[in-house]
């Protein structure tokens, strides 16, 4: 029974390394078209799926994190923050991406 237990240990492990491996980077998911960059300052789920909610939600709870951060050093909102990174990030997306101004996606 423990060499079952480790065994299978073992496979889940590599599993998750495997998997791991294959995750999409940002820039990738971006020019496949599963994500695009929002108005709000954060990224969207163009297409849903696993693995592009996943990489949403991750590189939004950085990106929070980081607003809040400038946000408190600079003595400012929140808003103002993501405000400010929304119009940053909607300039510098290359054309052909995904971008949302409030009313839905489209190319840029």
């Amino acid at each position: 029974m423990r060499k079952i237990n480790i065994i299978l240990i073992s496979l889940l492990a590599s599993l998750f390394i495997s998997s791991a491996a294959f995750a999409l980077s940002l820039n990738e998911a971006k020019q496949q078209g599963l994500v695009g960059e929002q108005v709000t300052g954060y990224l969207g789920a163009v297409k849903a799926t696993n693995v592009s909610t996943a990489l949403v939600n991750d590189i939004n709870a950085k990106r929070k994190a980081k607003y809040k951060e400038i946000a408190q050093r600079n003595g400012t909102g929140l808003a103002s923050v993501e405000k400010l990174a929304g119009q940053k990030a909607l300039e510098k997306t290359p054309s052909g991406q995904f971008i949302n101004l409030g009313s839905g996606w489209r190319k840029k």
